[in-house]
């Protein structure tokens, strides 16, 4: 459900003396005045009866303080428009441009009028302190004048709206003044406007306000709320991805743990098949690589070291081979030449980024080449 509450804010004459009366207001629930009054009966209409209800504040600027213009340019587009009323209302305004306060609202079509309103930001501070003091934030401020319909061709209104008698002509509004209407209207017929009418227009222009006072500086900041139940589910979801987070690494952990030992197991279970008797995998690996040291074979092999060896040169094609014997106990010993240190050097990290463990004797050979005497342990 949708609940307005529209309050009329006081004229700036009344809060000067401090003699501020009771402000008329109405509340309209879904598009309905359900109740109103010109009293205190605001304060209890302000309150929330229902949890579920959209409420909002809209507090209405008098007609005194807030006169308005509808100005017209056929041929500008809409915000070309408003910002070109911005602007002659300015030069026609009096008093320091920057005490006022102009707000020009934006046709809807391509040569509608712009409805321009202009006050003081005397007057806005005066009015949003009044309504701070009460504990209210409205939504928007709007000219009670701008509520007030357009006149048939030829006549004025003369409308009551929140306790001001405001005249509407084809582009003004303004606060009725005996002395000033004959003139102003010029012969022409003043009207009253039907209380029902003005009543509907009213409603209409809190349904879709032509400008709105809080623009410009005076436009409300916006402020977050933050919605209990949402804030609930957010820290269950951050605990939620916590646990989660967490039960991940756990449970690869377990995974891995597991795979390895069904591994050590089914390695077990293949040296037994060929005659090695161990209780685990490392037990088992040690011990074929023993009965391949003794057969001259496996890790200390002579292929092995010497492979590792010719890759690392084939990389480096500067560099020779001078010498090279393998001993017994898988160690390699070679003499390497080169043009320069530099690529031996090459060789040498090659064979130490594979896991072996390298020493090197440099040498200067009788043809100028740099030499190095190696050795490689054939066991990484």
């Amino acid at each position: 459900m949708s609940r307005t509450l529209v309050l009329w804010l006081p004229p700036l004459a009344a809060l000067r003396e401090k003699d501020v009366s009771d402000a008329a207001w109405l509340r309209i629930d879904d598009g309905v005045i359900v109740d109103s009054g010109q009293d205190d009966g605001w304060v209890s209409a302000s309150e929330k009866p229902d949890n579920d209800a959209d409420d909002r504040l809209v507090a209405l600027a008098p007609a005194a303080d807030v006169p308005l213009r509808w100005l017209h340019y056929p041929d500008a587009a809409p915000a070309q428009a408003a910002a070109a009323a911005r602007i002659d209302a300015l030069k026609n305004s009096l008093g320091d441009p920057a005490v006022l306060h102009i707000v020009a609202g934006q046709p809807a079509a391509e040569g509608q009028a712009v409805p321009v309103a202009v006050t003081t930001h005397t007057a806005m501070t005066a009015w949003t302190d009044w309504l701070k003091m009460r504990d209210l934030a409205p939504a928007a401020i709007i000219p009670a004048a701008a509520a007030v319909p357009p006149p048939e061709p030829e006549t004025l209104w003369i409308a009551d709206v929140g306790g001001e008698q405001i005249v509407r002509t084809a582009d003004r509004a303004y606060l009725s003044d005996p002395e000033l209407d004959p003139l102003i209207a010029q012969g022409h017929a003043v009207a009253p406007l039907d209380p029902d009418r003005m009543r509907d227009a009213l409603l209409l222009t809190l349904a879709a306000p032509p400008l709105d006072l809080l623009s410009g500086g005076w436009k409300q900041k916006r402020r977050w709320s933050v919605d209990p139940a949402m804030l609930l589910l957010a820290k269950r979801l951050l605990i939620a991805l916590v646990i989660v987070s967490l039960s991940i690494p756990v449970i690869y952990g377990l995974r891995l743990s597991a795979d390895t030992g069904r591994a050590d197991e089914a390695v077990v279970a293949i040296v037994r098949k060929a005659g090695v008797t161990a209780p685990d995998a490392t037990t088992a690996e040690a011990e074929l690589d023993r009965r391949l040291a003794a057969a001259g074979g496996g890790p200390l092999a002579f292929s092995v070291p010497a492979s590792a060896l010719y890759d690392a040169m084939g990389d480096t094609p500067g560099v020779s081979l001078k010498t090279l014997s393998h001993r017994t106990d898988g160690t390699l010993t070679t003499t390497l030449a080169a043009p320069r240190v530099e690529d031996i050097n090459k060789v040498l990290l090659a064979l130490q980024a594979r896991g072996y463990r390298v020493t090197a004797q440099p040498m200067a050979g009788s043809d100028g080449q740099q030499m190095a005497n190696i050795t490689i342990r054939a066991v990484p």
